[in-house]
């Protein structure tokens, strides 16, 4: 897992952007796993040009940082299909120019017809989604990069949750990052981490924010799992 030490700047100033655009918010929000969460994160509300690019500069920051060797980008429908287009559009602009593609959800059968749009998939591909809650849709994404011939090498996340997966209903000791290093043997790079939201919302301790801090630490203590489980991509 790609992640800084300690204080993490990029880390923490995209923290204060996704707050800031209203993608991520407090309260109490049931999660797909059927738990009770004091936070939600939704990247679906970077809904406009100017929010869309500076996600962008954060996911292009992130990944050169990372040293991550890769040919081409990835994004998997719905969501990846913007934020790929996007971080290719920035990654360019800082140097690195790389082809990307996406897939439909169904097949076309007219025209180019397929799964794949965009440029061919070859090489070593890094996937570009949003976050990952079991994750099932790399599994989809490395299936039809394999089909294509290429190397699923790595995905590029917003954020990590860093909590327990669900496999038949029951919490598992490993998050859905931790699955995708481990099983699937892709290597993960996050903008963010819960530890970094922790952080910030810590920075703001007597403010409007601090006071959500205590329920975002209980819930990880509840449903976070070990990060000395977590590998170090380099």
């Amino acid at each position: 897992m790609v992640a800084a030490t300690g204080q993490d700047a990029l880390a923490q100033e995209f923290v204060e952007f996704a707050v800031q655009s209203g993608v991520l918010r407090f309260g109490e929000f049931r999660t797909k796993a059927g738990r009770l969460s004091p936070y939600f994160f939704n990247a679906g509300l970077f809904d406009d040009g100017a929010k869309l690019g500076r996600l962008a500069q954060f996911y292009a920051s992130r990944i050169l940082a990372s040293g991550i060797q890769f040919d081409m980008l990835f994004g998997p429908a719905y969501k990846g299909i913007p934020l790929a287009a996007a971080v290719a559009i920035e990654l360019a602009r800082m140097g690195r120019n790389v082809p990307y593609a996406y897939n439909r959800k169904e097949a076309k059968d007219h025209g180019e017809g397929g799964h794949l749009v965009g440029a061919p998939v070859r090489g070593r591909v890094l996937i570009v989604d949003d976050v990952m809650s079991a994750g099932t849709a790399a599994r989809e994404s490395i299936a039809l990069i394999r089909a294509a011939g290429a190397t699923p090498h790595a995905v590029a996340i917003a954020l990590d949750r860093q909590e327990k997966a669900t496999e038949d209903g029951r919490d598992v000791d490993h998050s859905a990052v931790q699955y995708v290093q481990r099983q699937l043997g892709l290597q993960v790079c996050a903008i963010a981490r819960l530890a970094d939201l922790l952080q910030y919302l810590g920075k703001h301790a007597g403010g409007e924010l601090g006071q959500h801090h205590g329920k975002v630490l209980a819930y990880r203590q509840m449903y976070g799992v070990d990060e000395n489980n977590t590998s170090t991509a380099s």
